[in-house]
């Protein structure tokens, strides 16, 4: 007998007695944040900005009309900026800097040495101040969201949940989905808190109603 066989045998004899009909999983959990009403938008976008203020992302809210404004605002100190497919043009009329275009992909080397990526997101989940990409339009892939010193994101109210279990609904989970929760930091070393180990060192949300 094989150590795979022996080990398994010992796991058979060891749940032999356990029920063989599936276990009903309860889903009677909470399924918004505690402090927030179901529904209420508002309070939930409020929660997500202090969630994101707390994690020290900079979060500037903006009308739709504004967002060429918005964006021009966020990316100044960038002189480039990774944009990904099925972003609007518009939002970046008023600024100057250089566009690149991930198609073809760029190299590590290429996003590297861009400043800024700007995208939208799938949805933002307010109680833990995560921000969620799936890779559709305007997200582009995990790559260019990761290596470029400052993420700029635009997330709409309408995207924003109060807690997990609300945005899982909403989700894709055959898609490639990113969950970001503020600017990267670790403080692994020495218990020092380093941003930018694991992405971006800066995270700018502008929040559209």
């Amino acid at each position: 007998m094989s150590s795979r066989e022996a080990v398994l045998r010992r796991i058979r004899q060891a749940t032999a007695d356990l029920p063989k009909d599936p276990v009903s999983v309860p889903r009677s959990y909470l399924r918004h944040a505690p402090a927030v009403v179901p529904g209420d938008r508002s309070a939930a976008v409020a929660l997500l900005v202090e969630r994101l203020t707390e994690y020290g992302a900079e979060v500037r809210r903006s009308a739709e009309a504004d967002l060429p404004a918005a964006v021009a605002g966020a990316l100044a100190a960038a002189g480039s900026a990774v944009v990904p497919a099925g972003l609007p043009d518009a939002w970046l009329a008023r600024w100057s800097g250089v566009v690149r275009r991930d198609a073809p992909p760029l190299t590590h080397a290429e996003l590297d040495a861009t400043d800024a990526v700007l995208t939208t997101c799938a949805a933002a989940v307010a109680e833990s101040g995560t921000l969620v990409l799936d890779g559709g339009p305007g997200q582009g892939r995990r790559a260019p969201t990761l290596l470029p010193d400052l993420h700029v994101c635009v997330v709409r109210g309408a995207q924003v949940h109060s807690a997990m279990p609300e945005a899982i609904g909403r989700l894709a989970p055959a898609r490639p989905l990113t969950w970001i929760s503020g600017p990267s930091a670790t403080a692994d070393i020495e218990m020092i808190r380093v941003r930018g180990v694991h992405g971006p060192r800066r995270l700018t949300v502008l929040l559209v109603p």
